[in-house]
């Protein structure tokens, strides 16, 4: 695997290559980036990853400087996987000058659940993916469906700005107890790892009450029902919520009747810890 830092050796490394496949990270990687790598190397050539915290999508009270680098770690597992090239830039070679140009997203897509309690995170999200987009020109790139709406913006911005790239999904990889596998579970003590898997169940609890529901006022029902019985477990919840996978409106009644067509998303904190997750049904 060749390691490249500045955007002149991954341009030279990729050469002429107008197939490669793209896998862009924040480091510390677990089997859930691995199964998207896996995809990747199996939708094009080369497999680029990337590493690269990104300052733009922290708020000044989030984890940016305590988030968890394993570098020479992450390395290994590439090699391992066969990845062919790996871009790790500092911030200095990504933003060599303040980033004044922003990518803005659509109000109802990118100010909502996410949006709403994180703002600014998904202009954050988009800006560097666009970058790094114009950096690798990947023919295909691979997002996690853990991170659902991040999916939905990035798809909606290459379709918007017209970019030759495919957007593959990738499955959200659990532990044997249904945590979505995630960089932050490392955050939690024992205890609250125990705990941790309550907020797939209370997803699985939401998504079955809603299956039933013939309207949406009965939606909204189950869905306060879900947050007061996470509440009860001593968590801090910011949402948990159905929505239509199309495009994360809520449902209305014609698509409580159309199986397969919604999906219920969460995030909620656990002690000091921020998990999110979401199920399709």
């Amino acid at each position: 695997m060749q390691i490249v830092r500045t955007v002149g050796e991954l341009r030279r490394a990729l050469g002429a290559s107008r197939g490669a496949a793209f896998v862009p990270t924040m480091g510390n990687l677990h089997e859930g980036h691995l199964s998207l790598m896996r995809l990747g190397k199996a939708a094009g050539q080369p497999l680029v990853a990337s590493i690269f915290v990104n300052r733009l999508q922290f708020a000044p009270h989030e984890d940016f400087a305590s988030y968890p680098r394993t570098f020479e770690a992450d390395c290994a597992k590439l090699r391992a996987l066969g990845c062919d090239l790996l871009f790790a830039p500092d911030e200095r070679e990504l933003y060599p000058v303040e980033q004044a140009f922003r990518v803005a997203t659509p109000h109802g897509l990118g100010d909502i659940l996410e949006g709403e309690f994180r703002p600014g995170f998904f202009e954050g999200v988009a800006t560097v993916v666009l970058k790094l987009f114009g950096c690798v020109q990947p023919a295909v790139a691979v997002f996690g469906k853990k991170d659902y709406q991040q999916l939905m913006v990035v798809r909606s911005m290459v379709e918007q700005f017209n970019l030759p790239i495919t957007i593959v999904p990738g499955e959200t990889m659990r532990e044997a107890d249904g945590l979505a596998m995630s960089s932050r579970n490392g955050y939690l003590d024992a205890a609250e790892r125990a705990e941790a898997p309550a907020l797939a169940r209370a997803l699985q609890a939401l998504a079955q009450r809603a299956a039933r529901a013939g309207t949406p006022l009965a939606v909204a029902q189950a869905e306060r029902q879900a947050l007061n019985d996470l509440r009860a477990r001593g968590w801090k919840p910011d949402y948990l919520a159905v929505r239509r996978r199309a495009d994360l409106a809520p449902p209305q009644a014609a698509d409580l009747a159309a199986p397969g067509t919604l999906v219920a998303l969460g995030a909620a904190k656990l002690g000091t810890t921020r998990l999110i997750d979401n199920l399709e049904f």
